[in-house]
């Protein structure tokens, strides 16, 4: 019997909030500092929650040309440029392999909002009409209408002929999508995969629809501060925006060619509550069964696990739950392994977070260090484990896991390794 095709990642790129690439993304995390700001891509004034994470990112010095950035949603700026990054990092020749052999899985949770949300008060004529007029629409609408365009993007970018899909499970869409290009891996059907996720959801709509279930914070005065996962005052996510993209290949290629191994997709899987559009049991049962199931697949004991990525969103229902299935999959493990949540630094980006945050677990794993929750000062009595508060430690990282939380019940979990550890 043929054994298991195993998948590494060799390529890393990060569009993330404040400066974007993978390094400078590195350094802002592993320093503890945040890229939480005030809005300033219109007047959040009227709105409830004024803050979010917002990338520096100027197309023109990201190697776009002019007709790309008027074809493409700022989202899908994000993945063609995140893509490039991850595909020179990893060292691939892509023109050398045969591109119906390379496939493109590609995350989002809102699509092209931004550009919807701007073409729908021009047509509209800033909401006047009730009958807009077409007339006034860009050419590529229906690009932004159509999420499967973010494929298309990285697809075209890179010469991929293979598998092509778009991943849409709201905020687990970036850990699922690379689980699922991995398992497309894993069963023959592409030898190389373009995976990650983006979106770039910071528009008056978004704004409104979290404020007005009071999800995100209203803690404006002090905007750098606002995202607080775990801490006892939390009071909601801060939006985030951004994307991550991988290069993931079959790991005997990958050391044929003498490519730098980052991490192997060791494990995965997802689950569904069936129980509410945005509520969670507090038991995390989903979640749990989501870990112990990607455990399995990685033919790892819970005590394997030295790091946990929290989802950490800074909300009080989701943190609780996270708290709890993290107990109740890893058991004594879980008072004993450091866990953090960057989106104390980045915000929470909805679809994309799962792939960034998944880039904070190999960069964790490539410099043996645990990046901090920020902003964690006031202890919650319903949060006891080990949040690793303020400052990053130091501590080895062979094996790592990172969990997901999103709106209508998605569960979902995913482990990296090291290719040569052996389960204990």
């Amino acid at each position: 019997m043929t054994a298991p095709r195993r998948v590494v990642i060799t390529g890393i790129g990060v569009t993330a909030p404040g400066t974007p690439g993978a390094k400078e993304f590195w350094q802002l995390i592993s320093d503890g500092r945040t890229a939480t700001r005030r809005i300033s891509f219109f007047d959040p004034t009227p709105f409830r929650s004024h803050v979010a994470a917002e990338v520096d990112f100027n197309p023109e010095s990201a190697g776009l040309r002019p007709q790309e950035i008027r074809r493409m949603d700022r989202a899908a700026q994000f993945a063609v440029v995140t893509a490039r990054e991850a595909v020179q990092d990893s060292g691939l020749e892509l023109d050398t392999l045969d591109p119906g052999r390379i496939g493109v899985t590609i995350g989002s949770a809102v699509g092209a909002t931004m550009s919807l949300d701007q073409e729908y008060r021009t047509v509209s004529d800033g909401g006047r009409l009730t009958t807009v007029d077409h007339r006034y629409a860009v050419p590529h609408l229906y690009d932004y209408l159509v999420p499967s365009s973010f494929a298309t993007e990285v697809a075209w970018a890179t010469g991929a002929e293979g598998p092509s899909t778009v991943i849409s499970t709201g905020c687990t869409s970036g850990l699922d999508a690379i689980g699922y290009a991995a398992d497309v891996i894993r069963d023959g059907l592409a030898d190389t995969m373009i995976a990650g996720a983006t979106d770039a959801p910071i528009s008056p709509i978004t704004v409104a629809c979290f404020d007005a279930i009071k999800a995100t914070t209203d803690r404006n005065d002090d905007p750098e501060t606002a995202s607080r996962p775990f801490d006892a005052t939390r009071n909601g996510f801060v939006l985030g925006e951004g994307a991550a993209v991988f290069v993931l290949e079959e790991l005997d290629a990958a050391r044929r060619r003498g490519a730098h191994v980052y991490a192997e997709v060791a494990g995965y899987a997802t689950r569904s509550n069936a129980f509410h559009m945005t509520g969670l049991r507090p038991d995390g049962r989903e979640m749990a069964e989501a870990i112990r199931t990607a455990l399995a697949e990685a033919r790892l004991n819970p005590s394997d696990i030295d790091y946990v990525n929290a989802h950490g969103s800074g909300t009080k229902q989701n943190d609780r739950h996270e708290t709890a299935a993290v107990k109740d999959s890893l058991g004594d493990h879980a008072y004993r392994v450091p866990m953090s949540s960057i989106k104390s630094m980045v915000g929470h980006s909805l679809g994309a977070i799962g792939s960034i945050e998944v880039a904070a677990c190999a960069l964790a794993m490539e410099h043996h260090v645990v990046p901090p929750t920020a902003n964690l000062h006031h202890r919650d009595p319903d949060c006891d484990l080990d949040y690793v508060p303020l400052t990053a430690r130091s501590h080895r990282t062979d094996a790592v896991l990172s969990v997901g939380s999103g709106f209508g019940g998605f569960q979902s979990a995913v482990v990296l390794a090291r290719p040569d550890r052996s389960p204990r």
